[in-house]
């Protein structure tokens, strides 16, 4: 049964579908969906594995998998692979989709706007995959009418990572750091960047990993819900030190993230603003992806049809 919420007062529509999470031909799938997170997680962990962490069980025919961007058409192979089926009809681990937490984060987020309530993607960091290691990671929030109710649908209850998974704490020692916090941290020496990144001994950690998480924390609050492996704007290549006039721009971007997640509604106004605005922070028609499976760069364009939108889900 849908949930009837109130929608909080921001600049942009987080009840509306961006071109990423809109489910198109495949709607009525999703509406079967209760839009709870108790009810969303063993979906969304049923039509996805994991490309890393369950890889080895995975054919490499659907390797590919990982760098669909569009809900669209993540239902659609799901739906070539297990025609007229729902999505509650348990998958093979080897037949489910191949993504990572973006793709589950998405597809919560995309039943939750399905049946209008107020959800979002959250980029950050989270201390409950590896020991010792702050992992980068992508969790789901949805307004429950008083406030925004942070959960991450790839984790099961059972698995004991974490003490509830549908309603994670926030704030400083919650398990999920956001990227503006721990970007912040960095800044004031407060941050050991050493265990910040992909994984222990992957190329994709460090102090310049955690400046640039700070770039998808941005565009995913506005609608762009990109790859965690696409380029855009102003982000630096891997080798590439960022200028002291992107540093500051980051710094005042970090800053309004944590006090509009704070509720500072000036804050959220003025930081959707600049989002709008600097084409270093926001895509344009185009990004480019750099895919885990090595085949990258890759030019993408964004525009979907006629619907050339390059700041989705923004009225």
């Amino acid at each position: 049964m849908a949930m009837t919420l109130s929608t909080p007062p921001v600049p942009a529509d987080w009840t509306r579908h961006t071109p990423f999470s809109d489910p198109g031909r495949h709607a009525e799938l999703l509406e079967d969906v209760a839009p709870s997170p108790e009810a969303i997680g063993p979906v969304v962990r049923n039509l996805l594995a994991h490309y890393r962490a369950e890889g080895v069980n995975m054919p490499v025919s659907s390797r590919d998998d990982i760098n669909l961007r569009w809900v669209e058409e993540m239902l659609s192979v799901d739906q070539e692979r297990h025609p007229g089926r729902s999505l509650q009809d348990p998958r093979a681990t080897e037949a489910r989709l191949q993504g990572c937490c973006r793709d589950h984060t998405l597809l919560s987020v995309s039943i939750l706007r399905g049946q209008g309530i107020p959800a979002r993607s959250r980029v950050g960091f989270a201390d409950y995959f590896v020991p010792g290691w702050h992992s980068d990671h992508v969790v789901a929030e949805l307004h429950d009418g008083e406030r925004w109710r942070r959960f991450d649908p790839e984790v099961a209850p059972e698995s004991g990572l974490l003490p509830d998974p549908w309603d994670l704490e926030v704030g400083p020692g919650a398990p999920f750091t956001t990227a503006a916090e721990a970007y912040r941290a960095l800044r004031a020496g407060e941050l050991d960047a050493a265990s910040y990144g992909v994984a222990p001994d992957h190329e994709l950690s460090g102090d310049a990993f955690v400046l640039t998480e700070v770039f998808w924390e941005l565009a995913h609050r506005y609608g762009d819900e990109l790859l965690l492996w696409d380029g855009w704007g102003a982000i630096p290549a891997p080798e590439e030190e960022m200028s002291e006039d992107l540093l500051a721009l980051l710094d005042e971007v970090a800053e309004q993230l944590i006090a509009a997640d704070a509720g500072d509604k000036d804050a959220e106004q003025a930081l959707h603003a600049l989002y709008v605005r600097d084409d270093r922070l926001h895509p344009g028609e185009r990004v480019l992806r750099f895919s885990p499976l090595g085949d990258g760069p890759v030019a993408v364009d964004l525009r979907r049809g006629e619907d050339a939108v390059t700041r989705p889900g923004i009225p």
